[in-house]
């Protein structure tokens, strides 16, 4: 038989007990009995909350906060090796947008999106109009795109504005960025707290933001939380967790089994992600110099695009795959 935890009455027919939204343990028939048992119940209370919080923090995501690439369905690699498209705020891994720009190029056809097929923007204004249409149908893609364009022209607080908008719809990445706003306290109206940072760090990493998490495993000072978070990045595929490891193993900080298993989940994560067309699109990439890449976010972040410049070729074949990776340039705010 429930019964309220502060009054004890049974719960019936005309009555209604609710559980505390915090731990779930127990059960009051209104707010007055609720605040009454407040003190009592308050540790208590505390400690289940926190359990219930590590058990969503710590379970291991499916997959990253990339999640695949909609055209191959292959999982997106975690070193930014991919196109947002302005569009549809579709992530497209450089595999599939350059094996559609080298079947546009031998065809003579107009540019499109791999994925939705609409026209590839002319300019800057035009991609700009493309992400307002998603921010307006609510796309927390296109919000947290739009945000990072604000960071890179200085105004924080448009950039505050949007990725607290995202946050509230669910993107894993924004949680990130907000975590450092907070903690570089940039941002009108935001300032510095850690205790914010550290809850949209944690929000990141439960939405599968691999930065976040290896952020945490380097910051947090419980050895033990610290290693869950950098053995979950590590069997994602993240590599600068997986070094980490490497490092507190050959210190003696972390077990044998636990390495060998993260090791093995990490190459696993890898080989996921590869294909004969992503190959051949790094192997076209680096052949015509790379370029530098564009600063994505506050800190390390970086966009899914490489700037292909002024070149002169002799090679036909390689002026031939530039031509098919000059149309990958167009995505989301150049």
């Amino acid at each position: 038989m429930l019964c309220c935890a502060s009054c004890g009455i049974t719960e019936g027919d005309n009555i209604k007990l609710k559980k505390c939204n915090a731990c779930y343990l127990v059960r009051y028939c209104g707010k007055k009995c609720q605040k009454e048992h407040r003190p009592e119940h308050k540790k208590a209370c505390k400690e289940r909350a926190a359990e219930l919080r590590d058990e969503i923090l710590f379970k291991q995501p499916e997959g990253t906060d990339l999640g695949d690439c909609p055209i191959c369905c292959l999982p997106l690699p975690v070193d930014s090796a991919y196109t947002i498209m302005s569009c549809c705020s579709k992530n497209i891994c450089k595999g599939c947008s350059v094996a559609n720009s080298m079947r546009e190029y031998q065809e003579r056809l107009e540019y499109k999106c791999p994925f939705c097929r609409k026209p590839a923007p002319k300019s800057e204004e035009a991609c700009r109009a493309n992400v307002t249409k998603r921010i307006e149908a609510n796309d927390p893609a296109a919000m947290s795109q739009m945000g990072i364009q604000c960071q890179r022209e200085g105004d924080y607080a448009g950039a505050y504005k949007y990725w607290a908008k995202a946050a509230e719809l669910g993107h894993a990445e924004v949680h990130y960025n907000l975590s450092i706003m907070y903690s570089e306290g940039y941002g009108v109206g935001v300032g510095r707290g850690k205790k914010k940072e550290w809850y949209h760090l944690e929000q990141a990493a439960i939405g599968g933001n691999l930065k976040a998490r290896y952020t945490l495993g380097i910051r947090d000072h419980n050895s033990e939380r610290a290693n869950k978070h950098l053995i979950i990045a590590a069997n994602q595929g993240h590599d600068d967790s997986m070094k980490k490891l490497k490092e507190l193993y050959a210190s003696g900080m972390v077990g044998k089994e636990d390495f060998a298993a993260a090791l093995r989940a990490h190459q696993a994560a890898v080989d996921a992600t590869k294909s004969p067309q992503r190959a051949f699109a790094a192997d076209a990439r680096s052949k015509l110099g790379g370029g530098k890449q564009k600063s994505r976010s506050l800190r390390d972040m970086t966009t899914a695009t490489w700037d292909d410049g002024h070149m002169g070729f002799q090679d036909h074949s390689l002026a031939w795959k530039f031509a098919m990776l000059r149309g990958v340039t167009f995505i989301i705010l150049l």
